[in-house]
């Protein structure tokens, strides 16, 4: 993600990225780069519009963790939630606050931009404690095999079905990512993995935004049809909560179902098995993306590798998991990663362009749609098989 994306104006605020004025000698720190990197971040944060805007996005990401709790946004999710409120708020930040002054347009567009950079990978880093590792080399040792298998063919399918449509090859593999792994958390620690150039870098964020939009509602659809269909399909409790887990897009979709299913557990730990894949898909689409893409100018990105905050991901999950100090703080922290992650998606909703999205997402939506069928037959038939 940009740390500094244009904001959208009501297609969007277009906020055209100005200069960034030159910092002299005397606030830098001549001659010490560590008084320059203090100086450089302080005039980018200690300002009035981050103050704003981070007032804005944690009011955003709160109400959406409150909000999740009602019945029908349960499977929305809070960070859904937040995203969307980011979106709404587009226009009182616009009249009422930037209000045609230019310091306020360009310290908006660069204070969101840092939240949904920098608070986006902090989220994902202490997300990782939810995963606990003896548990799923554990009880959840026959789900892993399962998910590595289930992402890795969701991720090629949906890809291909959607170049094959006419998607661009970014929104294809947010798409197909957070079809294939966990929703809206996969389509954003993917986003590190595809760099563009710099001029290039709010379609990104538009794309983002769009492709967290389609698997949140397809999550949403699918979770209420396997709810509605599953017990009349011969599959027992278990199994059925292995198939939600294998086959539900947000973590909220798989326990919601599983929950209806009486067989949470299960549900659960399969669905945090394709979590853990997130890590591996991130360092695969990075190595692809920069093969693919390493002789087109127009679209090649930085260096390949697993994108540092998913290294972080797994320190938090080993730290989590074998340490006993952090073990016991790990609910806090995880409430903590989804209040940064809310963040986060709040300040990308305030940088995108709604039109965009609308006018551009039909043929990504229809191959998610169809992926997901696939994804619902290869889940029940493992539950079938394995359990």
């Amino acid at each position: 993600m940009p740390d500094m994306p244009d904001m959208a104006d009501a297609d969007g605020i277009v906020l055209d990225a100005p200069a960034t004025e030159p910092v002299p000698d005397s606030v830098r720190g001549r001659g010490n780069p560590i008084a320059s990197f203090v100086a450089t971040w302080a005039r980018r944060i200690l300002t009035p519009q981050m103050a704003v805007i981070a007032v804005l996005t944690l009011a955003a990401s709160l109400a959406g963790t409150w909000l999740k709790r009602f019945p029908v946004l349960s499977l929305f999710g809070a960070l859904i939630i937040a995203l969307l409120l980011g979106m709404a708020l587009q226009v009182p930040v616009r009249r009422l606050y930037v209000a045609g002054s230019e310091t306020r347009r360009a310290g908006v567009r660069d204070a969101a931009g840092l939240i949904s950079n920098k608070l986006l990978r902090l989220g994902i880093i202490l997300l990782g404690f939810k995963l606990n590792l003896t548990v799923l080399f554990t009880q959840g040792i026959v789900c892993l095999p399962i998910a590595a298998v289930g992402v890795t063919l969701t991720i090629v399918v949906c890809y291909n079905i959607a170049r094959r449509l006419g998607v661009e090859p970014d929104l294809a593999i947010l798409v197909a990512g957070g079809t294939g792994i966990c929703g809206a958390a996969a389509v954003m620690g993917l986003s590190g993995s595809v760099t563009v150039p710099p001029e290039k870098e709010q379609r990104k964020a538009d794309h983002q935004v769009m492709a967290v939009a389609i698997v949140a509602i397809m999550g949403t659809i699918f979770a209420l049809a396997e709810i509605a269909i599953g017990p009349l399909v011969g599959l027992t409790s278990t199994q059925l909560g292995v198939m939600a887990g294998a086959s539900l897009h947000e973590i909220a979709h798989a326990v919601a179902a599983g929950d209806a299913f009486g067989a949470v557990d299960i549900a659960t730990i399969m669905k945090l098995s394709r979590v853990l894949m997130l890590v591996f898909a991130a360092g695969a689409v990075s190595v692809w993306w920069n093969a693919r893409h390493a002789e087109d100018g127009a679209q090649r990105g930085g260096e390949a590798g697993i994108p540092w905050f998913m290294l972080g991901f797994i320190g938090a999950s080993v730290a989590g998991t074998y340490l006993p100090a952090l073990a016991a703080a790990a609910p806090v922290l995880v409430t903590l990663a989804y209040v940064v992650l809310g963040m986060a998606m709040a300040a990308l909703g305030l940088t995108v362009n709604v039109r965009a999205i609308a006018q551009e997402g039909r043929a990504a939506f229809l191959a998610s749609a169809l992926t997901s069928v696939l994804l619902v037959g290869y889940a029940a038939l493992a539950a079938w098989l394995f359990f």
